[in-house]
């Protein structure tokens, strides 16, 4: 396997006579053996970012090496990488073997090599019975191991993966999910995955790259990313319900001991203690905003706690029971926000509930900008 880097790598084109630049200037190390996403909303440049590692878009500006090969004008045919599609693209007039052994028969391998690989890579992928099959005989699911058993086949330095379980249905994407992670684990390969699916994101990455509008917003690990991201766009796309972000200013009296946070137009306020109120007192009446995950929302016990302190008082709007757990969603001024609660005990839509923030697990973010100021995972 190989590794892969890339530095300012860049994408450009023309519309209409003017530049437009998809791709603005990504650095990312992809260590031997791991598994790296690229994530973020449709047209965030991730795709475009793959198409430039396996050499189907070039590079506009930057350096792209596979180990310490530059490969930014290397054909794709020569770059030892390997390319699954959202679209399985098989030859529908081929079984299943044939697909995988095609682009070895292209190579002018011998017939015994090609058919120790097709079939170690069905043995892999679990798909021996279907190698006599062709596509029309075959499930989505299916298909796609196929058309990821023809990428193992060519025993590729890289596998770059490009929306592969889109076309599924959610049972088959789960399936599909564990059998590429566990793909990974057998083969220790080096890996690039594209997905928007946030939760795909989570599962399978060693790292994950979260991209918006051709930018770079952070590199990490998937808990890192959910626990201290970086900003307000990293804190809402990472996490399923997203965070709740709440608009507001830091309002701080002498010293440390009357330190809240006030929510925008009045809605609420949070008195803030402790390690909170040290670190956000020098930012009195600056303006910033307060993040809290669904589960770090709890319901007040028999509405005892006191308003103002730690809890809001809502109206309920939704009430979401799925088994395990149940969602909760209020209005607080103009803002909407879900709790994450255990399933027994519930309210009922439209009661009136208090809502109490977990202090030892909030999120504080600049009004201006959206980064960072400080997490309670200091």
């Amino acid at each position: 396997m190989a590794s892969v880097t890339l530095k300012g790598v860049k994408k450009v084109y023309q519309q209409a006579g003017k530049d437009v630049t998809a791709v603005h200037g990504v650095d990312l190390e992809v260590k031997d053996g791991e598994l790296v996403v690229l994530v973020g909303p449709s047209g965030c440049g991730k795709s475009t970012t793959l198409r430039m590692v396996a050499g189907l878009e070039s590079i506009s500006a930057g350096e792209l090496r596979i180990d310490d090969r530059l490969v930014n004008d290397v054909p794709a045919n020569d770059r030892d990488v390997a390319m699954v599609f959202q679209s399985y693209a098989l030859y529908p007039h081929m079984t299943a073997y044939d697909n995988m052994a095609f682009a070895l028969k292209l190579r002018g391998m011998s017939k015994a090599e090609i058919d120790a690989r097709v079939k170690e890579a069905a043995g892999i992928l679990g798909i021996v019975e279907l190698l006599g099959r062709k596509p029309k005989d075959m499930s989505g699911g299916q298909r796609q191991r196929v058309a990821v058993g023809r990428a193992i086949v060519r025993h590729p330095r890289v596998f770059l993966f490009d929306e592969p379980l889109s076309n599924l249905d959610a049972k088959l994407r789960v399936q599909t999910r564990r059998e590429i992670a566990r793909l990974h684990q057998q083969l220790s390969a080096t890996m690039l995955y594209v997905t928007h699916d946030q939760v795909e994101a989570m599962t399978l990455g060693d790292r994950i790259v979260v991209l918006e509008a051709g930018y770079v917003k952070q590199i990490d690990t998937p808990m890192n990313l959910y626990e201290r991201p970086k900003n307000t766009f990293v804190a809402g796309f990472i996490g399923s319900p997203s965070m709740n972000l709440l608009r507001g200013a830091i309002v701080a009296g002498p010293g440390v001991a009357s330190v809240e946070f006030l929510a925008a137009d009045n809605a609420f306020s949070i008195a803030l203690s402790g390690e909170w109120a040290k670190r956000l007192a020098a930012y009195g009446g600056r303006a910033v905003i307060l993040g809290v995950r669904p589960e770090d929302i709890d319901i007040a016990p028999d509405g005892s706690l006191p308003l103002g302190g730690g809890a809001v008082r809502v109206k309920l709007d939704v009430v979401e029971p799925l088994g395990s757990e149940a969602f909760l969603s209020a209005r607080i001024g103009a803002k909407e926000i879900t709790a994450r609660v255990p399933p027994r005990g519930l309210p009922a839509a439209g009661s009136e509930v208090e809502l109490v923030f977990n202090a030892d697990r909030l999120h504080f973010f600049d009004g201006v900008s959206g980064e960072t100021l400080f997490s309670a995972r200091w």
